[in-house]
């Protein structure tokens, strides 16, 4: 290949959204890339046309042994959620963008979108929206056959995120256009096939969101009855997750996570990245599943004793241990040579000999630790006077890599 590629971005209405100069382009080429739909609005093209399909490592493979004029048709933007990104990493390209998908709809709803979330379903699970998006004013989703308008719905409502109604915008710039706003609960019940496959999703909020900043009152979790109180109670959870040093993208482990608080304050910090909680009780865990939905908090949670279900995660930036039910070897173990580079270990303890134990393992994983002595006292009123009522003293155990190890 001796001369760069042209990328072009093509609308839905095909040929109209060229301008003329990239028709031209397109006609003088000798080779036309493309998706099958992007193709079909040339039919009279003389080239060849090499239909994209699969990967495209062997596209660029293909391409970098071309040396006739090439063009690359796109939807759309091609560097906005496309091919183009791919391709410009390895090949030398020019780049030709249309309107987006993201600009057309917010142009058809009549609203800015320069202050939007945008994010994609398209090609992914759905998994982590909530947090995502939670008290976003406007958030445009990117949908594929299976994240559909309908099951976009189908999942806020389970979060209790009815704050939202929704703009569906199919086949933009095309001439089966549709758009229209939809209530959460319309959108639940409308079958998924009433929707073009190609569809954006923009939500727009018309009430408040419920907020909870760093530190959720204990009696705001789902606990267990009659004995209340197996929560990191919201010291100790606060002193923990600042110490974990999450970061927006970081993929958390929460250990014995119980009511799910830690797991629940870990989500809304990280709010790109992941979160896991292991919890062995079983009525802890339906205390759990209610907490995260009211937090609105989409997080895996699986029952099993640590360390059984561990290496099904995927290696974690944090680690927070609230319990380990007599396997602290084994699990410290696996979270040592688990953890990323650059990441934390933070360990509840609640006993001398547990602290003692921590820190001896922690030193033969070879992982520094700093310990905090956390002994905090509420008040609480007696008549009318006001005393203090301790709560039990906390461990706090903050292991890193050693340098070196």
């Amino acid at each position: 290949m001796t001369r760069a590629i042209k990328m072009i971005g093509i609308g839905d209405e095909g040929k109209q959204s060229l301008l003329s100069t990239y028709e031209q382009w397109i006609y003088e080429s000798e080779v036309l890339v493309g998706g099958e739909r992007q193709l079909a609005f040339f039919p009279d093209y003389c080239g060849e046309k090499v239909v994209i399909k699969g990967g495209l490592r062997s596209l660029v493979e293909r391409l970098e042994s071309e040396s006739r004029r090439i063009v690359v048709l796109a939807s759309g933007d091609p560097l906005f959620y496309g091919i183009g990104s791919y391709l410009a990493k390895n090949l030398q390209l020019e780049i030709y963008p249309y309107v987006s998908s993201v600009q057309l709809a917010f142009a058809r709803m009549g609203e800015s979108w320069q202050d939007a979330y945008i994010t994609s379903l398209h090609g992914r699970k759905m998994q982590g929206l909530a947090q995502k998006i939670d008290g976003k004013d406007k958030v445009a989703i990117l949908t594929d056959e299976t994240n559909t308008p309908s099951a976009i719905a189908t999942y806020l409502l389970f979060y209790n995120m009815v704050e939202y109604r929704v703009f569906v915008a199919e086949n933009l710039g095309g001439e089966s256009e549709r758009c229209g706003w939809y209530d959460l609960h319309e959108l639940h019940d409308i079958v998924d096939n009433v929707f073009s496959p190609l569809n954006i999703v923009i939500l727009k909020k018309v009430a408040e969101s419920p907020t909870w900043s760093l530190g959720i009152n204990d009696n705001e979790f789902a606990q267990r009855k009659p004995e209340k109180g197996l929560i990191t109670k919201k010291e100790i959870r606060t002193l923990s997750v600042s110490a974990l040093q999450l970061k927006l993208d970081s993929v958390v482990w929460d250990i014995g996570t119980c009511t799910g608080s830690v797991a629940i304050e870990a989500a809304r910090i990280a709010r790109e990245g992941q979160v896991f909680a292991l919890e062995k009780n079983e009525a802890d865990i339906e205390n759990c599943l209610l907490n995260i939905r009211k937090f609105r908090t989409d997080i895996t949670v699986v029952n099993a004793k640590a360390p059984d279900g561990l290496d099904s995660f995927p290696d974690p930036d944090a680690v927070f241990i609230g319990g380990t039910a007599g396997g602290m070897r084994n699990i410290l173990q696996i979270c040592c040579n688990k953890l990323r580079k650059g990441g934390r270990i933070v360990l509840n303890a609640v006993t001398i000999e547990n602290l003692s134990e921590a820190n001896a393992l922690f030193d033969e994983y070879g992982f520094h630790t700093e310990i905090t002595l956390a002994q905090v006292s509420r008040s609480k009123p007696i008549l009318n006077l006001t005393r203090f009522d301790a709560l039990n003293p906390i461990y706090i155990i903050t292991a890193t890599k050693k340098k070196g190890a």
